[in-house]
């Protein structure tokens, strides 16, 4: 065996604890390194407003054109816009509602917009901007399931499932206060919009969302109803955190008062929610039953449509089931027939020999409507002009423009097809109508018409896939979630 010297020992251990120092010395350093690194990384830029959301009709999603939609995102996008140059907009989006507070607080979102209700928990939390929309909370069931729940006691021993940390868990413990037996699931991995869906499949029994995404839902799934209401109603805002947010708030609440001033907030109201209420269940499960049985013998001619005209074929479809139902030997009382309702003069003037030709009536109707909107001032923007464009086709431009005027001299928006609808509607009131270019109208029917095209159009980009000439796309098959309860435990 073979010993070393004291000297040697020495030697060994003092080269031990260098090594060891170094190492401590350079792993310190590294640390700090990163630790600078992140810092400025997360180092927000002033001038990036970075807005937290979710995905659902109500806020944030693409829309069949590929395009980003949502009121929330159209919010933003506008309040950017009216800071100016330089500031930007980048959206967050968190896969539940349960994110969105957590991501605003640590500090990497600046405003949150998500459909937020106000309430006395959350004004402890957040900061926050004008209200500028209301909602109700309503008990969603599926009717060919279960009766109307009218009281605590019907939700008992039922499945109900709620998103979590959304102000519908608060309602429900309102409710549970009075109704000791009233119990319920949280979630995290479903939206709102995706325990709706579970309701209609009856995946679960109730779940409880608000009025305006029930209305959306009904036009997808017409066996659902909202039963009885929780609570008063919501009023919406976007949230803020407490420790930086005042000058942020400032900025907001200047931008509120000008989009409600201008008419700009009532027109995205509307857009998104303006016609949500114009169809019974029994229109939408008979628009659905149609849309199988009819619809799938002129599916080719609305996208040849769309090859000439590039009008989306769902929506020349939608305005053909509003002018006819899909029938091709529909005939008015005022001689309109066929299956886009042609009127002998627009049949003359599109060249068509026979209005019943299914052919004939689909290709003339959708060039008819392409030329309507060519009458229509192009500075309008969508889909703005295309409401405007749906009104003109039923009754006339002449009309519209009138209504248009008068909507100018209201003070309103004649661009906009929320302030444009007023005008419509004064149409009939003689102290209107006599300095009208084309004198009295029952303009409630454009309205209406418009509003039930918008309806339908909006069922069919839920179910059938948007056109892209020379490619035929493949019949998605719908999903089913049986997989849900486990999930939501």
């Amino acid at each position: 065996m073979r010993f070393f010297s004291g000297k040697s020992t020495q030697a060994r251990w003092f080269k031990a604890i260098l090594a060891a120092l170094c190492a401590t010395l350079l792993a310190c350093s590294d640390n700090n390194s990163q630790k600078h690194l992140a810092q400025a990384k997360a180092k927000p830029d002033p001038y990036t407003i970075r807005f937290v959301t979710i995905n659902s009709p109500s806020t944030y999603f693409i829309d069949s054109q590929n395009n980003y939609a949502g009121l929330e995102y159209d919010l933003a996008k506008r309040f950017v816009a009216f800071l100016g140059p330089p500031y930007k907009l980048e959206f967050i989006v968190v896969d539940s509602f349960d994110k969105v507070f957590p991501t605003l607080l640590r500090g990497d979102a600046d405003i949150a917009a998500a459909d937020i209700s106000i309430t006395p928990a959350r004004k402890r939390q957040v900061l926050f901007g004008p209200a500028f929309n209301q909602v109700q909370a309503m008990v969603v069931y599926n009717r060919d399931k279960n009766s109307e729940p009218n009281t605590g006691e019907a939700l008992f021993e039922k499945r109900i499932v709620l998103p979590k940390s959304t102000s519908f868990v608060d309602r429900m413990r309102e409710l549970q206060s009075k109704s000791p037996a009233l119990t319920w699931k949280e979630t995290d991995k479903l939206s709102s919009e995706q325990l709706i869906e579970a309701v209609a499949r009856n995946e679960i029994d109730f779940t409880v969302a608000d009025n305006h995404l029930v209305a959306i839902m009904q036009y997808n799934y017409p066996q659902l109803d909202a039963g009885m209401m929780l609570g008063q109603a919501d009023k919406i805002a976007w949230a803020l955190n407490k420790l930086h947010g005042e000058e942020r708030l400032a900025q907001m609440q200047a931008f509120f008062k000008k989009i409600e001033k201008d008419g700009t907030l009532r027109n995205l109201l509307d857009r998104y929610h303006g016609h949500t209420k114009r169809l019974k269940p029994v229109d939408v499960t008979a628009f659905l039953s149609k849309s199988h049985t009819l619809l799938p013998k002129y599916v080719r001619l609305f996208k040849s449509a769309q090859e000439i005209t590039d009008i989306d074929w769902r929506l020349l479809a939608a305005l053909s089931y509003q002018e006819s139902h899909w029938d091709n030997y529909s005939t008015s009382p005022t001689n309109v027939r066929g299956l886009m309702m042609l009127t002998e003069q627009t049949s003359n003037m599109m060249n068509v020999t026979d209005r019943l030709d299914p052919k004939q009536s689909v290709m003339a109707g959708a060039k008819f409507l392409l030329w309507m909107k060519d009458r229509i001032p192009s500075r309008i923007p969508e889909p703005d002009r295309t409401f405007m464009t749906l009104a003109a086709y039923n009754n006339g431009v002449g009309h519209l423009e009138d209504a248009r005027i008068i909507a100018q001299k209201l003070g309103l928006n004649p661009d906009s097809w929320a302030d444009v609808k007023r005008g419509y509607q004064l149409l009939n009131d003689p102290a209107y109508y006599v300095n009208a270019k084309h004198g009295y109208c029952s303009c409630g029917a454009p309205v209406i018409y418009t509003e039930l095209v918008r309806s339908y159009y909006q069922i069919m980009q839920k179910y059938f896939p948007a056109y892209d000439p020379g490619v035929d796309p493949y019949k998605i098959a719908e999903t089913k979630m049986p997989w849900l309860l486990a999930k939501a435990s």
